[in-house]
This record gives structure tokens, sequence and C-alpha cells, in this order.
């Protein structure tokens, strides 16, 4: 009797075992809320948001390339700060086109890509770039375009495109 006991017990524990569901992935956070596009920034702001981040990099003498799109994806302004690596200039658009593109802050890749396990699918994600760096600008609740910055640490390049993308606020 305590043999058939024995046994019942184990065959429900291996049932109640084999129902859990295998390697249980952590919740997935949900997206963040879709902020729309609005009229494609214009050269005048374009100017404005370059000034701040440019300020922001002179100020802690960070050589920076800095590149301003519209709200379609479109250069409408890029800088290469004097002794600025090359790499950097497409690494500036890269971020500004993942920033606009995917309307969130390019921080968002990075943290989830720093991760690691199912997260590091995201690098085949298209025009996404997994570096610090840009930001979606905003103005009156819309996106019109977005700074990408490079040239320093991914920190010290996210710094200045929020400087230059909080002066339209």
């Amino acid at each position: 009797m305590r043999k058939a006991r024995l046994l019942t017990m184990v065959v429900v524990t291996l049932l109640l075992c084999a129902t859990l569901p295998a390697g249980a992935q952590p919740p997935v956070a949900p997206p963040p809320p879709q902020i729309p596009y609005g009229v494609p920034i214009g050269l005048d702001q374009a100017k404005k948001v370059m000034a701040g981040a440019e300020a922001e990099a002179k100020k802690n003498k960070w050589n920076m390339v800095i590149a301003v799109l519209d709200s379609g994806g479109h250069l409408v302004m890029l800088e290469r700060m004097d002794g600025t690596q090359l790499g950097s200039i497409d690494a500036a658009k890269d971020k500004a086109y993942s920033a606009v593109l995917y309307r969130r802050p390019t921080k968002v890749f990075q943290d989830l890509v720093g991760q690691g396990g199912p997260n590091l699918r995201l690098l085949r994600l298209a025009g996404a770039s997994p570096l610090e760096g840009g930001i979606p600008i905003v103005v009156d609740g819309k996106i019109v375009g977005a700074i990408g910055v490079s040239g320093a640490t991914s920190e010290q390049d996210a710094q200045v495109a929020k400087a230059g993308a909080d002066t339209l606020k």
C-alpha cells in the first residue's frame, strides 16, 4: 500500500512538472505609447537643435558629429566638429534614423541588447541602432524629427543629443 501511494505521488509530481512551460521567459514589457508624427522639422528649427547640441559638446570639450533628421528620416543638417572620427558620421545618422523610425530613444535598444538572451534578436531589426545617442525631437506632442550624436561614449552622445532636442521644448 505504501508503494502504491509513493508511486502515485511520483506520477503526480512528474505530470505537474511536465505541464510547466519549459524555460519560461520573463514577461515582455508592453510597447511604449506611440507618439504621432508631425510636420517635418524645418531648417530654422534644425539650426536651433544643432546649436543646442553643439554648445553642450563644446562646453564639455567633446568632438562629435551631430545629425538632425526630419520626421520622414531625411537628413536636414549634419555637422562634424573638427577632429571627430570619420566613422561617427554614419553612426550619428544611424542613431537619428533609428530614433525617428521607431519613435523612441536608441537607449531603449542598447539596454535591451545589453540584457542579452532573446533580446539579441534586436540586432537584426532593420534600422534599429543599439547605441545610445539618438533621440526623437518632439514638438507639441508630435515627432518632427530626431537627433543623433556620435563621437564620445554612448552616455556623452546622449547628453549632447538631449541638449539639442530640449531646445525645442
